[in-house]
C-alpha cells in the first residue's frame, strides 16, 4: 500500500508540475511580450499565495519560478526552447482570426453574390434579409456601380494632300439670296420705368416667329444697345482688336471666359504656311483668364499672339452665366467678323491639328454644303438630351422644362431614325466644332439658334434641332444645306481634352 500511495504521489506530482510549466510558459511569455492577462497573473498569485500546502516539490518549482523572474528584473533573460516559434503562431492565428471576422461581417452586410441553388439559395436570401435589416433599405435597391465609360475614336477624313492650287468651287455661292440688318438699339417702352437693357434685346414673340421666314428684314441678333445715357450691354472689344478683325476673310476662333480652361494652340507643323499668311486664329478671353494665363506663364507677344493665336479681350461680359457668354463669338462669328466669308469655330477644350482650308474644302466645298457641324456621339433625341441634362443638373430643371415644353407646343417631335425624310441623321448635335460659309441663310440660322439660348437656357443642343425644323417649315421653298457629319469625324480634326474648371450652373 505505501508503494502504492508514492505511486500515486508521484503521479501526482507529474500533472501538477506540466500544468506548473504552462504556467512558467506563461509567465516567460508575459515578461517577453508584455501582454500578460488578468487571467495569468492572478493564476501565479494564487499558487504563490497556497504555497506552504504545496508538496516540496511544488514548493521548489515555484520557488525557481520566481527567482527566474527576480533574475529578469535584474537584466538576466531567460529563453526557453521554441518560445519564439510559439509567440508567431499566436500572432498569426490572431490575425487569420481577426480577418475569418471582418469577412463575416462583410458577407452580413453587403451579400454574396454567387449563382448558388436548392438550399443555398435559403442562405443567400436570409443574408439578403440581414442586409435590409441593417441597412434599412432593400438591397436591390442599393445603387449599381456605373460600368467603364464608353471610349469614342477618330476615323479617317480624307482630306487632300495639300493646300496647293485650291480653289473655291464656281457654283458654291448660289445660295439663297437675301439681306438682313439687325437692330442694334432699341428704345425704352413708353411709360416703363424699370427697363434694363439686354445685350440680345428685348424680342417679343411676334418678333421671334416673323424672325424664321426668309426675306428682307431687320432682326435680333446680339449686340443690341438701349437708349442713350444707358450703360453698355457688353462683350466691349479694343478698337484696335475691331480694326484687326474686320480685315479677316477667313476665321478660326474660340474663347476661354471664366479661366475655365487652358490654352490649347493649334498644331503649328500641321498648319500650312498659306493658312499662317491668310487666316485669323482668334481667342477670346476675359480679364480674369488673361490673369490666370499670366499666372501659369503663358503671357502673349508684343503683337498680342500666343502661337497662332490673336488674344483678343473682352470687357464687360454681357452674361453672368459664362456658357451663355461663350454663345456670343460661337454663333455671331459674321458680327464680329464682318467682312469673312468662312469661320471654324472650335471649343477651348479642343486643340486644332488639321489645316484650317482644308476642313473647309472637305466639309463645305466637297459637299455641296454652307454649315456643318457633327453629330452627338451617343444621343440622337432631344428627348434624351433633356433627361441627360436633368440628370446631371446642367442648368436649372425648371428652365429646361419651361423651354422643353414650348417646343413641344410648337411642333417638335421625337427623332425617329427609321424615317427616310428626316431632314437630319441626329436632332443632338456636338457643338463643339463648326464650319461655317458667311452665306445668307447660314447667318439668319445662327442669329435664330443664338436668340433661342439668350431667350431661354445656355444648353445649345436643345434648341438646335427645333431652330432648323421650325426655319425648314416656314420655308419649304428656301433649302438651307446643312452637313451633319459623323462624330469621329469631328474627333479627326481636332485632340479633345477635358475641361479646366466647369463653371457651376446659374442659380435661376
Amino acid at each position: 500500500m505505501p508503494i502504492r500511495r508514492a505511486s500515486a504521489n508521484s503521479i501526482r506530482v507529474k500533472l501538477s508540475t506540466r500544468s506548473l510549466l504552462r504556467s512558467v510558459d506563461h509567465l516567460n511569455f508575459c515578461a517577453d511580450e508584455l501582454v500578460c492577462t488578468r487571467f495569468g497573473r492572478y493564476a501565479v498569485m494564487a499558487l504563490y499565495r497556497h504555497n506552504n500546502e504545496l508538496l516540496p516539490e511544488k514548493r521548489g518549482i515555484i520557488g525557481a519560478v520566481f527567482k527566474s523572474l527576480t533574475q529578469r528584473k535584474h537584466g538576466l533573460r531567460v529563453f526557453r526552447r521554441g518560445m519564439r516559434l510559439r509567440v508567431s503562431i499566436r500572432r498569426f492565428l490572431l490575425w487569420m482570426f481577426t480577418i475569418a471576422v471582418l469577412f463575416s461581417i462583410h458577407l452580413a452586410v453587403f451579400g454574396l453574390k454567387v449563382p448558388f441553388h436548392g438550399k443555398m439559395e435559403d442562405g443567400i436570401s436570409s443574408l439578403r434579409e440581414a442586409q435590409e435589416e441593417f441597412l434599412g433599405v432593400d438591397a436591390s435597391e442599393r445603387p449599381k456601380i456605373k460600368p467603364h465609360r464608353q471610349r469614342f475614336y477618330p476615323c479617317e477624313v480624307r482630306f487632300l494632300d495639300s493646300v496647293n492650287n485650291l480653289v473655291e468651287p464656281k457654283d458654291y455661292a448660289n445660295s439663297t439670296q437675301f439681306y438682313s440688318r439687325y437692330h442694334d438699339r432699341e428704345d425704352k417702352p413708353y411709360g416703363q420705368d424699370q427697363f434694363e437693357p439686354r445685350f440680345g434685346g428685348h424680342q417679343t414673340l411676334e418678333e421671334r416667329e416673323k424672325s424664321f421666314y426668309v426675306r428682307n428684314q431687320t432682326i435680333h441678333c446680339g449686340f443690341v444697345e438701349g437708349p442713350e445715357g444707358y450703360p453698355s450691354t457688353g462683350f466691349g472689344l479694343d478698337e484696335k482688336d475691331k480694326l484687326y478683325m474686320s480685315t479677316c476673310k477667313v476665321v478660326v476662333s474660340s474663347c476661354i471666359f471664366g479661366s475655365s480652361d487652358f490654352l490649347r494652340r493649334p498644331t503649328s507643323k500641321l498648319i500650312s504656311e498659306y493658312a499662317k499668311k491668310n487666316v485669323c486664329f482668334v481667342m477670346f478671353v476675359d480679364e480674369q483668364t488673361l490673369l490666370k494665363l499670366s499666372a501659369d506663364g503663358t503671357v502673349a507677344n508684343d503683337g498680342g499672339y500666343i502661337g497662332l493665336w490673336r488674344i483678343v479681350i473682352v470687357r464687360n461680359l454681357p452674361y453672368k452665366d459664362m456658357r451663355k457668354t461663350g454663345k456670343v463669338p460661337k454663333f455671331l462669328s459674321h458680327r464680329l467678323f464682318p467682312s469673312s466669308r468662312y469661320s471654324i469655330w472650335l471649343d477651348s477644350k479642343m486643340r486644332l491639328q488639321t489645316d484650317p482650308m482644308l476642313i473647309i474644302e472637305y466639309f463645305l466645298w466637297r459637299k455641296g454644303s454652307e454649315y456643318a457641324i457633327s453629330n452627338h456621339y451617343t444621343r440622337h433625341c432631344v428627348w434624351e438630351e433633356v433627361l441627360q441634362n436633368k440628370r446631371l443638373n446642367k442648368y436649372n430643371h425648371t428652365a429646361i422644362d419651361e423651354q422643353f415644353n414650348f417646343y413641344q407646343s410648337d411642333g417638335l417631335t421625337k427623332f425617329d431614325p427609321s424615317d427616310l425624310n428626316t431632314p437630319l441623321p441626329s436632332y443632338v448635335p456636338e457643338g463643339s466644332f463648326i464650319v461655317r460659309a458667311h452665306t445668307p441663310m447660314s447667318n439668319l440660322f445662327s442669329c435664330l439658334w443664338f436668340n433661342e439660348v439668350d431667350r431661354f437656357t445656355s444648353r445649345d443642343q436643345l434648341s438646335f434641332a427645333y431652330t432648323f425644323l421650325k426655319l425648314k417649315r416656314m420655308n419649304p421653298d428656301r433649302p438651307f444645306f446643312i452637313n451633319m457629319f459623323k462624330d469621329c469625324e469631328r474627333r479627326a480634326l481636332a485632340k479633345l481634352f477635358s475641361h479646366r474648371v466647369l463653371p457651376p450652373p446659374p442659380a435661376s
